[in-house]
């Protein structure tokens, strides 16, 4: 299993970068968790989009979704240039039916809701859900396959049941959208403090600190992480790549 970082800005990009998106492919399945602002441009760098064999999204805020019309409007045109033939699925959830509905696009795509309460087959990854603390309903995926471990805890503020969720993974892709003592819980974000903390608590092998925020000194992030966390900490960048 093999993750590569395409975007990892929270709330907007960075110029020539982009907001959330993460390319997980094995054994030739390639799947695209999020689609944030100018993931399709950054993807393009990797793999072409015709190549996607799935996509799913953690929730409906524009930085993880604002490059699904651009991806319909991609399979679209080659559709007609190159003969693209397939039908797309994107996994999203449906507890804002207007959003998930949005997801299918004529013969192109079709959204497909998963259950929060139901493991989740794409390929050859097993997903399970938990629902995050955050002002619109979000969800953190842990992703297994052939015995590793990803742990995505998408947007949330910190809370306890993720601990469980994220034990012993072997990379927790955790946000860290605020600075240690900031409030980032009226917002629904985690702090470096905690997403240290949490990966401490969860006893992962390595820590991988994104959604990253446009302020401050963001090497203080993982300095600060590291006062809980004693594993091995990455700040995300653009074309991270990591094997699992």
């Amino acid at each position: 299993m093999e993750i590569t970082v395409i975007g990892h800005w929270g709330g907007y990009p960075k110029a020539g970068e982009a907001s959330s998106g993460y390319l997980l492919t094995h054994n030739g399945f390639k799947l695209l968790i999020d689609c944030g602002s100018a993931v399709l441009s950054q993807l393009q760098m990797y793999i072409k989009p015709e190549e996607l064999d799935a996509v799913i999204i953690s929730h409906y805020h524009a930085d993880h979704i604002a490059d699904i019309g651009v991806l319909h409007h991609a399979l679209l045109i080659s559709k007609y240039v190159s003969g693209y033939n397939r039908n797309l699925p994107i996994y999203g959830h449906s507890n804002d039916q207007e959003s998930f509905t949005a997801l299918t696009y004529k013969d192109i795509t079709s959204g497909i809701a998963y259950n929060k309460d139901v493991d989740l087959h794409i390929g050859p990854f097993q997903i399970e859900f938990l629902q995050t603390k955050h002002p619109v309903a979000c969800f953190a995926m842990r992703i297994t396959c052939e015995g590793k471990t990803l742990v995505y805890t998408a947007d949330t503020s910190y809370f306890e049941e993720l601990v469980e969720f994220s034990k012993n993974a072997d990379v927790l892709l955790a946000e860290s959208n605020f600075y240690k003592g900031m409030d980032g819980a009226s917002a629904g974000h985690m702090t470096s403090e905690e997403a240290g903390k949490l990966a401490h608590k969860a006893n992962v092998e390595k820590l991988v600190l994104t959604h990253l925020p446009h302020f401050g000194e963001l090497n203080q992030l993982t300095e600060e992480a590291a006062e809980n966390f004693k594993g091995k900490i990455v700040l995300a960048s653009k074309g991270l790549n990591m094997s699992l």
